[in-house]
């Protein structure tokens, strides 16, 4: 696995983008998020559709259509440097074969933002436009508009990223099986990883990444399904690490990281829990595409380089 193309950081007075690709978006919430990102001198534009909902299905943020021509003109115009997901909830899937990728390559990096739900655009930008994108915070939800932590990691990976290059996961890692490893950061959710595979243009193998993985809101025996899912398929075979983010409102922990155990453990690398990174308060921001290393003991993550690169221009 290679590592990807890094878009450049952004600078002050960047104009971002706000999309809503997934699920419907609440006003005040980002209007919250929006008041932020302006105190960061960015400019923040909302895509047109954003506060819509679906006039059948009251899970979605506006048609399929809709949400795939903002993000479309969003990523297309040469304006705006940054792409930032209001939200997630569900949606993506149904929005992300709708999209132009032969413009959306032609459009060049930019940084790409967004979890849980968004883990489908991040596995997209990988396998379609080899780009560089980010796991962190979404501008419209409760932890990046109520947690320090939250956004001053993100802040600095906009902005500094030779300063996040070491990424700590606060005191609360611990190796459920120990050691180093190195590879390709990739992963996110994974009941959407696991839905994704099979589906076109989709990563046919994690072989050589470190893989990031957290949920939220499962039942034991449907993590245990989609971690099943991916062991059958072969998906994880040659994987290189894992790290384990937040499993917010799922089953007790003790019962999920029982289950980590059993269906990880045996694949003979390193393996760290509670990296606080995914739906957990204070999330790190991760960057999917760039070659790491894992300390699984020591609960570190060590960037090759910087997340995103020195605009040159």
């Amino acid at each position: 696995m290679k590592a990807l193309a890094r878009p450049a950081r952004l600078a002050p007075g960047a104009r971002v983008a706000v999309v809503a690709p997934s699920g419907p978006v609440v006003e005040e919430r980002l209007a919250a998020g929006l008041d932020i990102l302006r105190g960061w001198d960015l400019d923040p534009v909302v895509a047109p559709h954003v506060l819509d909902r679906h006039p059948e299905f009251s899970y979605l943020a506006g048609t399929d259509a809709d949400r795939a021509a903002d993000f479309q003109a969003a990523w297309c115009d040469p304006d705006v440097a940054a792409v930032l997901c209001a939200r997630g909830g569900y949606g993506v899937q149904r929005m992300v074969d709708l999209l132009d990728w032969d413009a959306i390559r032609a459009a060049g990096p930019k940084v790409f933002l967004g979890f849980s739900d968004i883990t489908a655009l991040h596995e997209a930008f990988a396998n379609r436009a080899g780009l560089v994108t980010l796991h962190g915070p979404m501008a419209a939800a409760v932890d990046f508009i109520k947690n320090t932590r939250a956004q001053e990691h993100l802040r600095a990976t906009l902005f500094e990223p030779e300063t996040v290059r070491v990424i700590e996961s606060g005191g609360g890692a611990a190796p459920l099986v120990p050691g180093r490893a190195s590879g390709v950061l990739l992963g996110g959710c994974l009941s959407m990883l696991a839905a994704d595979l099979g589906t076109p243009h989709a990563r046919t193998s994690a072989r050589g990444g470190l893989l990031c993985l957290e949920d939220v809101g499962e039942e034991t025996y449907r993590l245990d399904r989609a971690l099943t899912q991916l062991l059958r398929a072969g998906w994880l075979d040659g994987v290189t690490g894992i790290l384990l983010g937040s499993w917010a409102r799922c089953s007790p922990y003790e019962r999920v990281r029982t289950l980590l155990t059993d269906r990880l453990g045996g694949l003979g690398v390193p393996v760290v829990e509670e990296f606080g990174f995914g739906h957990g308060e204070g999330a790190l921001t991760i960057p999917f595409g760039v070659r790491a290393e894992l300390d699984a003991d020591a609960g570190t993550l060590t960037l090759e380089e910087p997340a995103l690169a020195r605009n040159l221009s």
